[in-house]
């Protein structure tokens, strides 16, 4: 989570405190360095592009990596700091479930997301999460992992800004910190957490446009960048 928050502090910072607005363009766990002290750094900066401060995006040729790449920059060419927002929510799906989004398949050729997406308006996405993030307080990752959902929405509009994205996880790590781990996944709720999620966030909200549109993506190109 640290680590998380560190990226979206990033993100945020070139987002909206610089004095003209970068956006990344190809944020992926690659490109997301550690130093000694496990200390996120976001590197790769050969795809970002400046925004001038008088406009919220940009039209271009789209470029990114697939599987981490926005469905609606890739089909209009728009490029806005909700791009960079897409690519962050599948980094955190990435860091809960420990799985590479543009390989990942499901045997009825789901990708990562979608799958994630699914199960988590299910509530059964306890299957799906690393077994190592599930002995933490279950409460926190299920919180982590409706960020997740809400930075991979369809619509650019209904996404969180990075700087939204940031200041939940502060939130997250103390509380994180103050609360004792005393939930297991086995004592958890599936059905509560089920409600909580659809009636706070309605996770499921045009999820199966937004994740066709994302297997069209997948298709259209074999490798990543």
């Amino acid at each position: 989570m640290r680590i998380a928050m560190e990226v979206a502090r990033a993100l945020s910072y070139l987002h909206s405190a610089t004095s003209m607005p970068i956006f990344h363009r190809d944020i992926k766990s690659a490109n997301i360095l550690l130093d000694e002290s496990l200390v996120a750094k976001v590197s790769d900066f050969g795809a970002s592009r400046y925004i001038p401060v008088d406009k919220t995006g940009i039209t271009t040729a789209f470029q990114g990596t697939i599987g981490y790449l926005d469905p609606e920059y890739y089909y209009t060419g728009r490029l806005t700091d909700k791009s960079d927002v897409f690519s962050f929510g599948v980094l955190l799906v990435e860091l809960l479930t420990r799985k590479k989004p543009f390989v990942y398949r499901t045997d009825d050729g789901d990708g990562l997301v979608s799958h994630f997406i699914s199960l988590l308006t299910e509530g059964k996405l306890v299957g799906l999460i690393d077994p190592q993030i599930m002995e933490d307080e279950v409460a926190v990752v299920y919180e982590v992992a409706i960020l997740a959902a809400m930075c991979t929405k369809l619509r650019r509009e209904d996404r969180p800004t990075m700087r939204e994205a940031e200041m939940r996880l502060e939130n997250l790590l103390v509380k994180k910190k103050q609360i004792p781990c005393t939930t297991t996944p086995r004592e958890y709720n599936e059905h509560n957490t089920l409600v909580h999620c659809m009636s706070i966030e309605r996770v499921n909200k045009e999820a199966s446009r937004q994740y066709t549109m994302e297997d069209e993506i997948v298709l259209s190109a074999n490798y990543p960048r």
